[in-house]
């Protein structure tokens, strides 16, 4: 078998269960439109001759359950945060603007980084550029968190050869 053919297999493997998972609703009709969108993706995928480079690797797909783990739990943690912020009645935010040099000059893994990043509440990336995240936070704290580099460490260590 080719390695595109079976890197097509494993990524409408993961399209599916990332639909199923996600979608949470099992109706007919749904399921038919998860796999007409998984369908419709693997061939943009093969027409912008995405398996033509090595963006796509296999060797990331058993590491992707823990990141998503602990990305949620980074998620939470966030929402927890900004929803106190929130409620308090003088609302506390000191928005603030910070650069973060990616760990890993690896497009793909700055990509993921920057996603990561907007997941969680209370902050959006607003660019990357020449390996440099432009990162909007609500609070002083928040962005000295991301620059501290965890996010940053764990999206390189994702897509890393090692």
């Amino acid at each position: 078998m080719s390695r595109s053919i079976l890197k097509s297999l494993v990524l409408m493997l993961v399209l599916i269960t990332a639909w199923i998972f996600w979608s949470g609703i099992y109706t007919p009709l749904l399921l038919a439109l998860g796999a007409i969108s998984c369908i419709l993706t693997l061939y943009l995928a093969h027409r912008v001759r995405y398996f033509d480079h090595d963006v796509f690797s296999l060797f990331v797909i058993p590491r992707l359950p823990r990141y998503w783990g602990w990305l949620l739990l980074e998620i939470v943690k966030s929402s927890v945060t900004v929803a106190h912020i929130i409620l308090q009645r003088r609302m506390p935010i000191s928005p603030t603007v910070v650069e973060i040099e990616a760990a890993s000059s690896d497009a793909v893994s700055q990509v993921i980084l920057g996603n990561s990043i907007t997941l969680t509440p209370g902050a959006v990336t607003l660019d990357i550029h020449n390996g440099k995240l432009l990162v909007h936070c609500l609070t002083r704290e928040g962005a000295d968190e991301l620059v501290a580099g965890e996010f940053n460490q764990r999206a390189a260590a994702l897509t890393s050869r090692s």
